[in-house]
């Protein structure tokens, strides 16, 4: 059974779990990091922004930092990747991926009507593939939720675009290596239990994560 990393409290990370549970995987949640050691996978989930500082930028619209998850994160990054374990990246951690590999952040995107959180429920918008790991999983278009305000701005060395949006927001990408995945959206809330009819199916992309373990 595989076993997937992720950094912080146990319980507050349900829809993650419960995604990795539903396709045979053992997540594995935990603040303390010497766990993820004997794991075969790494995921990031979402969460509040990263500190601007570490793209070399001050603070214009960043909120909610929490300066020890920005480390700890950044440091499972460079742990996987060296020893050539795969990482998944969701919504924040899509965006600490980018970090990682040397790219930077919009900390507060132009139209934040189709990439918000509305009151109750996630976005839905249209995205279209520029890659074939998305291409051949959900078609040239599609469409993904979405419940962000910060997004890529310059792309991390060996990172290539998979998708975007109709505004040309970055959605998700792949490394060259072909081990880490990173999307903007939400997979584990448009699939399984969650899972929507006008949304695609996002067990693809943790079917896509768990075959490279």
């Amino acid at each position: 059974m595989a076993r997937i990393f992720i950094r912080g409290e146990a319980g507050k990370f349900a829809n993650y779990e419960a995604a990795l549970t539903a396709l045979g995987a053992e997540p594995v949640v935990s603040l303390d990091l010497s766990l993820s050691d004997g794991c075969g996978g790494l995921l990031l989930p979402g969460g509040a922004d990263m500190d601007p500082a570490l793209y070399g930028e001050e603070n214009t619209a960043s909120e909610g930092i929490d300066a020890s998850r920005d480390r700890d994160e950044l440091a499972l990054c460079r742990r996987f990747f060296e020893s050539g374990r795969p990482i998944l990246g969701i919504c924040r951690g899509h965006q600490v991926l980018n970090v990682f590999f040397g790219g930077s952040l919009i900390q507060d995107v132009a139209h934040r009507e189709i990439h918000v959180w509305k009151e109750t429920c996630d976005s839905i918008h249209r995205v279209r593939a520029l890659h074939p790991f998305m291409e051949q999983r959900y078609g040239a278009s599609f469409s993904v939720n979405s419940a962000h305000h910060q997004a890529v701005k310059r792309l991390g060395a060996g990172l290539l675009a998979t998708c975007e949006s109709e505004d040309g927001i970055n959605e998700g990408f792949l490394h060259e290596n072909g081990k880490v995945i990173g999307v903007q959206f939400h997979p584990e809330r448009i699939a399984f239990a969650h899972a929507r009819p006008d949304a695609v199916d996002g067990r693809k992309i943790f079917e896509a994560f768990l075959e490279l373990v």
